[in-house]
């Protein structure tokens, strides 16, 4: 059934635990990570190091947890072409504190576009192209001025300043799910309209894919 953005909450990850090694990351329909003593549960959020690029800071659900090991929902590393076995080991941390940002307004979507490489043959008198990946994602939103001095405020300007790696959360309406791994760059220059209220602007710089989650 198809969604509109209103009622869609937003949250940025202001705080995370201890990284852990990884020692084994499988090919897989969902990768299985070998990890001793993570101590995760099941629903936990964690964001992912890994030596497969597409799989690079990435952010999932864990599920399926035993005592050394978890399950990625939703990350299918089976084709060894992307994921060459047992190039995938690195670390994990999990993301302890999401802090919710209010007063949002105008958000929208940037970038993920297809990128191409055009190219021709002399003997041709038509160009061909191939895809060469995608462009960064990134999104951007408007902050009512007044929200300063509130925890999600307080965390956009932090991570503004650090320019650590984060993550971006939203939850639509029917509780679908939403993770943009980013950096944050908080714009506190108020924006003063007659007839609006006072705003500022934050974007959030996509780092690799987003994953997404029915619920």
């Amino acid at each position: 059934m198809a969604q509109v953005p209103t009622g869609t909450l937003f949250f940025i990850a202001s705080a995370y635990a201890t990284s852990k090694n990884t020692t084994i990351v499988t090919n897989a329909s969902e990768a299985v990570v070998t990890c001793a003593g993570h101590g995760y549960s099941n629903g936990d959020i964690v964001e992912v190091t890994s030596g497969w690029g597409r799989l690079n800071l990435r952010v999932f659900r864990i599920k399926s947890v035993a005592t050394d090991t978890f399950v990625l929902e939703g990350a299918d590393t089976t084709s060894t072409n992307y994921f060459p076995a047992g190039n995938g080991i690195g670390s994990v941390r999990k993301i302890s504190t999401f802090q919710q940002i209010t007063g949002v307004m105008s958000p929208s979507s940037s970038g993920g576009d297809p990128k191409t490489v055009n190219y021709k043959f002399v003997e041709s008198d038509v160009e061909y192209s191939i895809n060469d990946g995608f462009a960064a994602t990134g999104y951007s939103m408007n902050i009512d001025a007044d929200q300063i001095g509130s925890a999600g405020y307080t965390a956009l300007r932090t991570l503004t300043d650090v320019q650590t790696n984060t993550c971006l959360k939203m939850q639509t309406r029917s509780g679908s799910l939403i993770f943009q791994p980013c950096t944050v760059a908080l714009n506190e220059a108020v924006q003063l309209q007659d007839g609006q209220i006072n705003v500022v602007k934050v974007a959030f710089n996509g780092n690799n894919r987003l994953t997404r989650y029915a619920s």
